[in-house]
C-alpha cells in the first residue's frame, strides 16, 4: 500500500480516538503530538507539521459537533479535512483530447510513466500515440517501443536523428488522427541551460495543453524546490510521481509539491504498467486512515472488468448482501483483474486497519486454490452452497485434488463473506457511496434488490 508506514500511524491515532471514554484537551493534545510523530516520520516539512496539527488543535478544542454527529467523530473529520487541505491543489488531468509533454531529469522514471499513462488513456476510450524524443539515452526510443507493444499503442521515433523538435513535429504529423498525443523527452542530471532550450524547442513545436513534471518521490521534501524549478524554465502543468509504493518520503514528496501549488495529477504506485493512480487528496487520506475508497474501487472495477452485466451484479451483491458461490467466483476473478489484493484490500472501508492480521501472499495463493475448487462443483451446488456437505465435500476435494479440510475452508470462508456483504448492504453510507458510482446501471433494480 502507498505510504504504509503513515497509514498505520494514523489509524492507530483513529483508533485511539475511538478508544477514549472523552474528547478532552488532554486527549487533543496526546493525537496532536502523535499526528506530529507520524508525518514528521513521513517525511514532511516541520513546519507544515506545526501548521497542520496546531490547526487540528485548535478545532477540535474550540469547535462544537454539528447536531448528530458525536465528539470523536467531529474530530476525525477534523483530522481528514485538514489532511485533505495539506495535499489539496486542484484538479486532476482532464479527459479530452490533448497534447501532452513528459518533462523531467535523468533516472525519475519519465519513459515508463510516460507509458503507464498511455495505458490509462487508452482505457479511458482515447486512441493514443507516443513518440520518442529522447534523443540522448541509449535504448530509450527500443524502452517506449517495447511499452507501446505491451500495451497496442503506437510509437512513433527517428533512430539516428538527434534533432528532438524536428522529430515531434513528424510525429504530431503522423498521429493527426490520434485523440491524445503524447512525447517522452530527454532527461539530464540537473536541469542545465541545454536542457530547458531542448524542452522550450519541443514545446514550440508540439504545442502541448499539458507540462507534465516526473519525480521520484524518493527525494522526498527536495520533491517541491524540483517541481518550481522546472516550473520556471518551462512552465509545469502537473506532477507525476514515483515508486509512492516503496519510500518513507513520499509524504515529504506529495506536501512539497502541494505546497508549491503544482497540480499532482497521477502516483505511481509499483511496477506494473497498470500501477498509475489519479491523485485525489480525499479520497488518498480516506484510504490512509482507513476509510476505505469505495469510489475508487467501483471505477477501478468498471474499468477492469469488461462484462457490464458482471458488473452490475458485482454492484447489487455489495449492496443487497445476498449472493452465492457462483457470485463468490465472479467476484474473485474481478479481485484478480483489478491487481494485487492488497491495493484492492485498501479501498474497502475497515480492511486497512486488518493488514497486520493478514498475509497477502497467503491470500493471493488461497483465492487461486478456490476458483479451481469451485471449477470441481456444480452449478446447482455454486448456486446453492448448503447443499454441500458430506460425500459432495469429498467428491469436490478429489475433484480440485485438495483436502477435505480445504474445501470447508472455502465454505468458510463464503458465509463470512455473505455476512460481510450483508453488513455493506445495511450500510446506508457504504450504500449510497456505491450507487452514486454505478453510472448509467439501474440504480431503481438495485434498489429493489435489496
Amino acid at each position: 500500500m502507498v505510504l504504509e508506514g503513515l497509514g498505520k500511524s494514523l489509524r492507530d491515532v483513529i483508533a485511539h480516538i475511538g478508544s477514549s471514554s472523552v474528547v478532552d484537551e488532554d486527549l487533543v493534545r496526546e493525537i496532536s503530538k502523535e499526528l506530529q510523530r507520524a508525518l514528521l516520520q513521513a517525511d514532511v516539512n516541520v513546519q507544515l507539521v506545526l501548521e497542520i496539527t496546531n490547526r487540528i488543535q485548535e478545532r477540535a478544542l474550540n469547535e462544537k459537533p454539528p447536531a448528530g454527529k458525536s465528539s470523536k467523530d467531529h474530530v476525525i473529520s477534523i483530522i481528514h479535512k485538514e489532511m485533505v487541505s495539506l495535499l489539496d491543489n486542484g484538479e486532476g488531468l482532464a479527459m479530452k483530447p490533448q497534447t501532452i509533454m513528459m518533462v523531467g531529469l535523468y533516472g525519475q522514471g519519465k519513459t515508463t510513466t510516460t507509458g503507464k499513462l498511455a495505458l490509462f488513456l487508452s482505457k479511458k476510450g482515447f486512441s493514443v500515440g507516443l513518440i520518442g524524443a529522447d534523443v540522448y539515452r541509449p535504448g530509450a526510443l527500443d524502452q517506449l517501443q517495447q511499452l507501446g507493444a505491451k500495451i497496442n499503442v503506437e510509437v512513433y521515433g527517428e533512430p539516428g536523428n538527434k534533432n528532438a523538435a524536428q522529430i515531434v513535429k513528424n510525429g504530431k504529423a503522423k498521429f493527426s488522427d490520434k485523440k491524445i498525443v503524447i512525447v517522452d523527452t530527454s532527461g539530464r542530471h540537473a536541469l542545465e541551460d541545454d536542457l530547458i532550450q531542448e524542452l522550450k524547442d519541443i514545446a514550440e513545436a508540439s504545442r502541448p495543453d499539458e507540462r507534465v513534471l516526473v519525480l521520484d518521490s524518493q527525494v522526498g521534501q527536495q520533491a517541491g524546490p524540483q517541481a518550481e524549478a522546472f516550473n520556471k524554465a518551462v512552465g509545469v502543468t502537473g506532477v507525476i510521481l514515483t515508486k509512492m509504493d516503496g519510500t518513507a518520503k513520499g509524504g515529504g514528496a506529495l506536501s512539497a509539491v502541494a505546497k508549491t501549488d503544482a497540480r499532482i495529477i497521477f502516483i505511481g504506485t509499483g511496477e506494473h504498467i497498470r500501477d498509475l493512480e489519479p491523485f485525489n487528496a480525499d479520497r488518498f487520506i480516506s484510504r490512509l486512515l482507513g476509510m476505505g475508497d469505495l469510489a475508487s474501487l467501483v471505477q477501478m472495477a468498471k474499468e477492469e472488468i469488461d462484462d457490464e452485466e458482471a458488473m452490475e451484479q458485482l454492484a447489487r451483491n455489495m449492496i443487497s448482501g445476498r449472493f452465492t458461490l457462483s457470485d463468490m467466483y465472479q467476484q474473485m476473478a474481478a479481485v484478480s483483474k483489478m491487481g494485487p489484493l492488497q491495493k484492492v484490500m485498501s479501498m474497502i472501508p475497515g480492511f486497512s486497519n486488518m493488514e497486520d492480521k493478514i498475509n497477502y501472499e497467503e491470500s493471493q495463493k488461497r483465492l487461486a486454490m478456490y476458483k479451481v475448487i469451485m471449477d470441481s462443483m456444480t452449478k446447482e451446488e455454486k448456486d446453492e452452497p448448503n447443499l454441500i456437505k458430506g460425500k459432495r465435500i469429498e467428491r469436490v476435494a478429489i475433484g480440485a485434488g485438495v483436502s477435505t479440510h480445504e474445501v470447508r475452508g472455502l465454505l468458510k470462508q463464503y458465509n463470512q463473506s455473505k455476512k460481510m456483504m450483508s453488513s455493506i448492504g445495511k450500510d446506508r453510507k457504504m450504500r449510497k457511496q456505491l450507487m452514486k458510482q454505478m453510472g448509467n446501471m439501474d440504480l431503481d433494480s438495485l434498489q429493489d434488490s435489496q
